[in-house]
């Protein structure tokens, strides 16, 4: 704290009024010297703070004008401003961010509400004293605010949701940080009232709250540089190390810096590096505003971050969302296909980029590139969108490019609809690729993807549920499907696929099994599966197998190619454990009901996951105690392996709060558990009612996907805002 009271200038426009002589009271009445000054002052050097609490609507002042330069100026040279309630509304005439706030107006209130802080600036000094993210601010009555929920700021950083009457909202954004220059921005948008009686509770928590954004915006309480949008790799890297702590975050598996992640898009190698872009929600752990995350690897299992690649833009067709697509070579020029979403439209957009980092892209002018739905078949109406219509992937053949965009047939089921082009603007509908029951495969196909793999090709696609995978072959015009079934038995969604020269490597969402509430006091939320090569086997059917660069994540051996006899009912704890391990074994049922392979398990077994193989060829991730979190997901999941298949091999990958298993190269199975305890780290191994064989079994710690954390040499990120 400084010696000297700080300094306020208190904005105010015309006039005074009672909700604002009601905030001068509570700074007088405080360690604060507050004079006010009317916005068209042209100079605000001799002070620490501007502070600009506006509940009346302010529609006459523009960027042009002296006071907003001057303001701007005040804040470029190291000062600090906060505007809340319809102040906060003004970022965009003030020339602060180019898209302002898209919900203002006043609400009625009729139980507490109040903000929901991020989990990731937890220290910042509005809430470093608070012991919870959930800040009740205003108790009742109707009170002016300002807030994003549909857009996002294109410059600032969303620190807060909002939570109302115990619940969490969140896609009402009502704070936002901006660094402009030197100086720091605050916007509180959130519903309150100075001049409102409320219970000593609630106001306790919104002097608190008060006192410390004034702290912060006068230099009080330290820098504030890092409550910004992250823009370089020393930002990313104390992203992550923020999150570092947390047992349940994945450490090897591709995730975001924090926040949401979803889809896996563009996948690419270019200019000899691996990119990975990604659905990503930079505003918090939610899916909401998706843009496109992005991250390069030299060798396909180690990660950088980088800038996200695509943003919303507010006056375009994907103002609502950069939606999944794919990543092309079209001659030389990296090209992206992606689905926009405007209103309840989504219709197909392209952008391209001659920057060999593919950081920064441009939309095509005349986005979107596909304007209409086709009108020969009825395609599905829900209460999102107009059309069930999006999702891209795009190949060439001879001199001709092809398109499938995933859907849904009215009273019929999913489908993948085909288009071809010559040029990638102008698309031609060919017809329905191939079109499900809705019974048996999904009232709607998401993120449709079709591979060669020689004589036979494989079309997957996800139906909010599970992932379905069809072989057989594609005439040019239509897919006759020979065989069906799982691409992954557990968490898995919407993979896509990279073409590595080759083969095919194949990435897919894992989604949480947590609440949403859990997800936002963790801070992140979603990780992509293990990189997978999918073939054919000379017998014709699918298999699966993690990428064999994966074993340069190898850190440590600490099993090595141990063979193991079980009697019935023996139980054996292994020399290893860990919460980001690889385990490879091979199981034979001599005489056993079942065996177990059991992880994350502590000492007295409280918590403890069950990965089960039975004697009717059955391999089961038993999740009734992986938890002491009652809130998590518990049911089991399952997958049929079949006779021939024993003896089985596994390999099992662990990573915080991901079990990944392959089994025999042909079966996934990919599950998420929460274990709450530290010491839940221990591996062991028992045969039910007779004798399993464990002829081979080895276990190795992994490190860190990340280069930051592995202690890898980073290349350099440009200076670039996402």
């Amino acid at each position: 704290m400084s010696e000297s009271p700080v300094h306020v200038g208190f904005i105010y426009h015309r006039t005074l009024s009672e909700e604002q002589h009601a905030v001068l009271e509570w700074l007088s009445a405080r360690r604060y010297e507050v004079e006010t000054v009317p916005v068209s002052e042209d100079d605000f050097s001799g002070y620490d703070l501007l502070w600009w609490h506006r509940d009346d609507p302010v529609s006459d002042v523009s960027p042009a004008t002296p006071d907003a330069d001057a303001i701007q100026q005040f804040v470029a040279d190291g000062g600090g401003l906060l505007l809340t309630l319809r102040g906060m509304a003004m970022v965009e005439p003030l020339g602060i961010d180019s898209v302002g706030p898209d919900a203002v107006g006043e609400q009625s209130v009729g139980e507490p509400a109040g903000v929901l802080w991020r989990s990731l600036y937890d220290d910042h000094p509005a809430v470093s004293d608070f012991d919870t993210l959930r800040i009740p601010l205003y108790e009742h009555g109707t009170a002016p605010y300002a807030r994003y929920e549909d857009v996002l700021p294109a410059e600032g950083e969303v620190l807060a949701s909002t939570v109302r009457s115990g619940v969490d909202v969140l896609d009402e954004m009502p704070v936002v940080s901006w660094q402009v220059g030197d100086g720091t921005v605050l916007g509180v948008g959130a519903p309150l009232a100075f001049q409102q009686a409320v219970g000593d509770h609630v106001e306790a928590h919104r002097s608190t709250f008060f006192e410390g954004l004034l702290d912060a915006l006068s230099g009080d309480a330290g820098p504030s540089s890092h409550y910004g949008r992250p823009k370089d790799a020393e930002d990313f890297a104390a992203i992550r190390a923020s999150l570092a702590d947390d047992p349940c975050r994945p450490r090897y598996h591709l995730t975001a810096p924090a926040n949401w992640l979803n889809d896996p898009n563009g996948l690419i190698e270019w200019n000899g590096r691996y990119h990975v872009f990604y659905q990503y929600n930079p505003a918090g752990p939610f899916h909401h505003a998706i843009h496109w995350g992005h991250a390069v690897s030299d060798d396909l299992v180690h990660w950088e971050d980088r800038p996200v690649a695509l943003t919303p833009s507010p006056d375009g067709p994907d103002r609502d969302g950069c939606w999944s697509g794919c990543a092309i070579d079209d001659d030389g020029t990296a090209t992206l296909l992606y689905t926009g979403g405007r209103d309840r439209k989504q219709l197909p957009c392209l952008a391209t980029t001659d920057d060999p980092t593919l950081d920064s892209w441009t939309k095509h002018a005349d986005n979107p590139i596909i304007e209409e739905t086709p009108t020969d078949i009825d395609v599905l109406e829900t209460e999102h969108w107009q059309a069930e219509f999006r999702d891209h992937n795009v190949w060439r053949d001879d001199d001709q490019w092809y398109q499938i965009i995933g859907t849904g047939i009215e009273d019929v089921g999913g489908a993948a609809l085909l288009y071809t082009s010559e040029d990638l603007r102008n698309w031609d509908y060919v017809g329905p690729l191939l079109v499900g029951s809705w019974d048996e495969s999904g009232q709607v196909w998401e993120c449709p993807e079709l591979l060669d793999l020689g004589e036979k090709q494989l079309l997957h696609v996800s139906n909010y549920e599970e992932v379905n995978y069809f072989i057989g072959e594609f005439d040019g015009e239509r897919f006759a499907a020979e065989s069906t079934d799982r691409l992954d038995h557990g968490d898995y969604y919407a993979p896509q696929s990279l073409d590595d020269g080759d083969r095919y490597v194949t990435w897919g969402w894992l989604p949480e099994a947590r609440n949403p509430e859990s997800q936002w006091d963790a801070g992140w939320s979603g990780a992509l599966s293990m990189p997978r090569v999918v073939s054919l086997g000379d017998d014709g059917r699918l298999r699966q197998r993690p990428a064999d660069e994966v074993e340069e994540l190898r850190a440590e051996t600490l099993v090595a190619d141990e063979q193991v006899a079980l009697d019935a009912g023996e139980r054996q704890s292994l020399d290893a454990s860990g919460r980001a391990l690889e385990l490879e074994l091979e199981v034979k049922l001599e005489d056993a009901e079942a065996f177990e392979l059991v992880v994350f398990e502590s000492p007295d077994g409280d918590e403890r996951t069950p990965i089960r193989y039975t004697a009717g060829n059955e391999l089961v991730v038993e999740r009734g105690e992986s938890s002491l979190d009652q809130s998590v997901v518990a049911e089991p999941q399952r997958i049929r392996v079949t006779p021939y298949d024993e003896p089985l091999t596994l390999r099992v990958f662990l990573d915080g709060s991901i079990v990944e298993l392959f089994a025999n190269e042909r079966h996934c199975l990919t599950s998420r558990v929460y274990p709450t305890r530290e010491d839940s780290t221990g591996v062991s191994l028992w045969s039910d009612d007779g004798r399993t064989t464990v002829s081979s079994l080895s276990v190795w710690r992994l490190e860190s996907a990340w280069k930051a954390e592995a202690g890898q040499k980073q290349s350099p990120t440009p200076s670039q805002s996402d």
